[in-house]
């Protein structure tokens, strides 16, 4: 039979600036607009039952000169702030609404925070293991690295996460994640096969600093599937279920079915704000059943992994989340942000795509978190 003619999907294809067609600084707004229908592979994800969030907007949030310039950009895309199961500010872009997902790229690692926590409470993982233990395979990039060190971004190894360079690891991870397409000649790679090539001389960390690493919180997946005996999905499944989300999560994973976790979710706002609820109920879900660890979380607020350079210094990395001793939270690559305030029970979340060449911005997010930070230090109305 005669070939039938093709080419190659153009979402997906790298140009000669190395980028994928949907990740280039004029169409990356779509891209995150849409990335739950451009990966090539994913799961969908529902909840039987839906957490009830009733609506008292709380107008001093939208008065704030803060939350007028942040969601008044071209950049902005939405935000929600949720006190308890209450909504009190919600805001939305033109071409964005409330029942649309988006991309909230290394958000998504927070779910390690709930699921290792989970199994450390059940005395099922030593946070002082090697991961070698777990995974024999596994290269030496990871091989004699402390679970705990890897989940506090706190190793040294030759993935690199410099969007600026288009040659780096974090974006040629990307074609064994199903974000783009492999080179020509190249065969198709999954996310573990990829996870094995990294290597290390020295994995020590020894700047002080957080040295951020997204391959990170796929590996820890693995650890995690190792010890548990459990697929990566029914995880993800407990965690849709403990939150109410009212629409679907959206999860993109490599050509083997193992979902992308450094960054991989597309959520709506609200259901992203649902989600963060779960870190201030301790873990717990809507129905009582307990996915996460309070204790754990309790100690991922302690502040014990590194710290930032000034002036975020007063900034922590640790168990996949970042702390002030206060607030836990994540950014997400390219403008979204998640605070959650245990205290007050708040959830801020902010969705937008920056859309310079390499979308990252650290004093913008930096802005964002202070906005956040504010909100959440507000007397109820």
């Amino acid at each position: 039979m005669t070939a039938l003619e093709t080419h190659p999907n153009p979402d997906l294809v790298v140009g000669p600036d190395l980028r994928e067609a949907w990740n280039t600084a004029d169409r990356r707004r779509w891209g995150f607009h849409n990335l739950h229908r451009i990966a090539r592979y994913g799961l969908h994800l529902r909840s039987r039952d839906v957490l009830r969030l009733r609506r008292r907007i709380d107008r001093r949030i939208g008065d704030m000169p803060e939350v007028r310039r942040l969601t008044g950009t071209t950049f902005f895309s939405a935000m929600v702030v949720v006190r308890g199961a209450t909504l009190v500010f919600e805001k939305y872009a033109p071409d964005f609404g409330p029942g649309r997902p988006h991309s909230i790229m290394s958000i998504s690692k927070t779910a390690m925070n709930l699921v290792v926590g989970r199994l450390v409470a059940d005395g099922a993982l030593d946070l002082s293991s090697r991961v070698g233990d777990h995974i024999p395979e596994i290269g030496s990039g990871y091989a004699g690295a402390t679970v705990q060190d890897v989940m506090d971004m706190n190793i040294v190894n030759s993935y690199d996460e410099d969007y600026s360079d288009p040659a780096s690891a974090a974006l040629v991870h990307e074609g064994a994640m199903g974000w783009r397409l492999p080179p020509e000649g190249r065969p198709e790679e999954t996310g573990r096969e990829f996870l094995r090539s990294i290597a290390s001389d020295d994995i020590v960390n020894r700047s002080g600093e957080p040295q951020y690493k997204s391959a990170n919180t796929d590996v820890i997946g693995w650890v995690v599937e190792r010890v548990s005996g459990r697929p990566l999905r029914d995880f993800f499944i407990d965690i849709v279920e403990a939150a109410g989300l009212e629409d679907a999560l959206h999860l993109s994973c490599d050509r083997a079915g193992v979902p992308n976790l450094n960054g991989g979710v597309c959520m709506s706002a609200r259901d992203l704000a649902r989600y963060g609820l779960l870190f201030v109920r301790g873990g717990r879900g809507v129905m009582g059943q307990q996915v996460g660890s309070e204790a754990f979380i309790a100690a991922t607020r302690a502040r014990t992994g590194p710290r930032y350079a000034p002036p975020a210094d007063r900034i922590a990395y640790g168990n996949q989340m970042r702390t002030d001793g206060r607030w836990l939270g994540h950014g997400g690559w390219g403008g979204q942000f998640l605070l959650v305030d245990p205290e007050s029970g708040t959830v801020a979340v902010f969705f937008s795509v920056l859309e310079n060449e390499d979308a990252v911005d650290w004093d913008y997010q930096l802005e964002t978190i202070a906005m956040a930070e504010r909100i959440a230090l507000m007397e109820p109305a």
